[in-house]
């Protein structure tokens, strides 16, 4: 559920209003391809994506750029969680640059050199075959420095994007 939430959460895309009796990939999406995949994606797989959402509000946004080659948003959740979910995804390279851990069934693990190999041979071999590759990863941030109603500014970044979770 980790990479869906981030791909449903840390998405622009949206699907234009009247579509909702369409096939979901017969739907037209507000977006560009890949954020509009992703959304297809997730809306296929576990369904309900705008709801989800409209449940876990964005409190803060740094859109996608091509000098970061990444995209952050923070989350307030209805999970019963009361700390702040940070979600990024962007190029891999970048996403993986900033991560500390690995979700591995299910599992957090260090992320040590063995995992950094793994991921970037991956990423070479979709590469080479032409295929789009992005990283995704998430950070939930400590309720003791970033509680409820806690003012987060892009502009300054007053908010971690390191040690995350890939």
């Amino acid at each position: 559920m980790a990479l869906s939430r981030v791909a449903m959460l840390c998405n622009r895309a949206e699907f234009k209003a009247g579509e909702e009796s369409k096939p979901v990939l017969k739907r037209e999406c507000n977006g560009d391809a890949s954020e509009s995949a992703l959304l297809k994606c997730v809306e296929l797989s576990i369904g309900g994506v705008t709801k989800y959402r409209s449940e876990n509000p964005k409190v803060a946004e740094i859109p996608f750029n091509s000098t970061n080659k990444y995209q952050v948003s923070v989350h307030e959740t209805n999970d019963g969680d009361d700390r702040y979910l940070v979600v990024m995804k962007g190029a891999p390279e970048r996403i993986l640059d900033r991560c500390s851990t690995i979700l591995i069934d299910g599992q957090e693990l260090h992320m040590d050199d063995e995992w950094r190999e793994n991921f970037n041979n991956a990423y070479l071999e979709l590469g080479g075959i032409g295929e789009r590759v992005l990283g995704f990863c998430d950070l939930r941030l400590p309720v003791d420095k970033f509680p409820r109603g806690f003012q987060f500014d892009v502009e300054e970044q007053n908010f971690p994007i390191e040690g995350m979770r890939f």
